[in-house]
């Protein structure tokens, strides 16, 4: 498996001066995601939590819902189809040429998969996740956890506001690169549970995702997720796929976005910077004072 940062050699300029030093550098390596043998995705990312990564990737999809609905998960060869399970890797056996950069999902016996997952090919990015996803209504439909049948959830705009803060000073990759997005699980009450880092926003929530599939704590019914950065359509279907509440992001989100936790009973929060945010969409879990709420 690839290194998640590398050295390059640059050219530093400051006030005029010039030399010549390393930089650190976040890496980023392709990873092709394919399911019960097939090729189903190749998405760029930040080497680390590939398994993870990949079993979240398919709860968004609406493969998985639970850890018994996985078999394994094993690395690849490029080029063909024997697979390497990390464990072997860790005794030295078989893998001899693998790059770590192909990974098979075997579902379990008797799970069901949808049409669209074996019909299609996906190539998605470190920046806009897949393209061309499908529609808001085929995300409320596949949902297996429906956020607004969830138990209440109700958060404090202080305890909001304190979030970014918490999600920069776990992230450790991020102060030797400044080039990683990070998305991180708090409990109701603030308790950080997780957080990742990944070249893409998507990469790094599907790592939290399938971190809880794998442990069991699906769906993510009492919880709120943090992304750096904005809040496309794609962090917003992600949210809901994993029953996850509240979603909150640093940045704007994107008008689809915001159709799609309207349509789905997501809370969603953008622009959370400070003392000061934007609740778009599903403000009855964010504990308002009527002072503030009128307006």
């Amino acid at each position: 498996m690839g290194r998640v940062t590398e050295r390059r050699k640059v050219i530093r300029i400051r006030d005029g001066a010039v030399t010549s030093r390393p930089d650190t550098l976040v890496a980023e390596e392709p990873l092709e995601i394919r399911l019960n043998g097939k090729s189903l995705a190749i998405t760029m990312r930040t080497p680390g939590d590939d398994f993870a990564l990949a079993a979240g990737f398919l709860v968004s999809e609406g493969v998985l819902a639970g850890a018994a609905d996985l078999q394994n998960i094993v690395y690849c060869a490029g080029a063909a189809d024997g697979g390497t399970s990390l464990s072997e890797r860790s005794r030295g056996l078989g893998g001899g040429s693998n790059t770590y950069n192909v990974v098979d999902v075997k579902t379990a016996p008797g799970v069901v998969l949808p049409d669209i997952t074996l019909e299609r090919n996906v190539y998605t990015t470190s920046s806009c996740g897949l393209c061309g996803k499908a529609s808001l209504d085929a995300v409320r439909t596949t949902a297996r956890w429906p956020i607004a049948d969830t138990p209440p959830v109700r958060v404090d705009p202080e305890l909001l506001a304190s979030l970014p803060d918490r999600l920069r000073a776990a992230q450790r990759v991020f102060d030797r690169t400044g080039g990683l997005h990070a998305a991180a699980l708090f409990a109701e009450d603030g308790e950080l549970l997780d957080v990742r880092e990944d070249v893409g926003r998507h990469n790094a929530v599907d790592k939290l995702v399938g971190r809880a599939l794998q442990s069991g704590s699906l769906p993510l019914s009492r919880s709120v997720l943090l992304v750096s950065g904005r809040a496309s359509f794609e962090l917003a279907q992600k949210a809901v796929m994993a029953g996850i509440p509240v979603l909150a992001a640093v940045s704007a989100p994107s008008s689809l976005a915001v159709d799609l936790a309207a349509e789905t009973g997501l809370t969603l929060v953008g622009f959370l910077r400070g003392s000061s945010m934007n609740v778009y969409a599903g403000q009855d879990r964010v504990a308002l004072r009527a002072a503030t709420a009128q307006g």
